[in-house]
């Protein structure tokens, strides 16, 4: 099944904004300054509150619009680049150095897992076009799914539940549910352990 584009700047920055297409923003001016005011108060409240102070962090993101989760744990160090583009159920983890780009929206399920220093990339640029626009993808991380440490997973790519990718991998592709990932790109390498109590599928 084809990725479905959730955002075509293209199709939301008139050609008027600029001559040069690659000087025309990705984004409205609306957007840009929402972000502004997030990254202001990230730098100030977010970034400085002491580690244990997760109740806090994630106060601060549903100000801006993220649905949090009970028991969420975002640790200083993490960024969310729109909180208004974050779902997370309860018990999602997000290390120190992860990063989530969220362009477009972003939904993590129950117990997910974002070990330090990993990357959600939502977005790229239709190269194709002669206007290299900016174009993003909805991206879902399923319940008890893992992405480790340094590792990367690309626009229009989901994890199923329970999946994990390895340490410094980059997924290209969608993941299945309850399979271990590793490499670059990052292929099958087996199956996880399914524990009883982690199932959240319907039988």
């Amino acid at each position: 099944m084809a990725k479905q584009i959730h955002y075509n700047a293209a199709e939301h920055i008139p050609e008027e904004t600029a001559a040069d297409p690659y000087l025309r923003p990705a984004f409205s001016l609306g957007n840009r300054l929402r972000r502004l005011v997030w990254n202001l108060c990230w730098a100030v409240f977010y970034r400085l509150s002491p580690r244990p102070f997760h109740a806090w962090r994630s106060f601060l993101l549903r100000c801006f619009g993220a649905t949090m989760g009970s028991n969420c744990h975002f640790y200083p160090g993490s960024k969310v680049w729109a909180p208004w583009n974050l779902v997370c159920a309860d018990q999602v983890t997000a290390g120190d150095g992860v990063e989530i780009y969220n362009a477009a929206p972003v939904t993590l399920d129950s117990h997910a897992i974002l070990s330090q220093n990993a990357y959600l990339c939502t977005a790229t640029h239709d190269y194709d076009d002669p206007a290299f626009p900016l174009i993003a993808y909805e991206m879902h991380i399923g319940a008890y799914a893992w992405v480790c440490a340094k590792a990367s997973v690309a626009p229009g790519v989901n994890m199923g539940e329970g999946a994990v990718l390895g340490l410094g991998s980059v997924a290209t592709r969608s993941m299945e549910a309850w399979t271990v990932y590793a490499g670059v790109p990052a292929v099958k390498v087996k199956e996880r352990r399914r524990p009883p109590v982690a199932s959240t599928e319907k039988p």
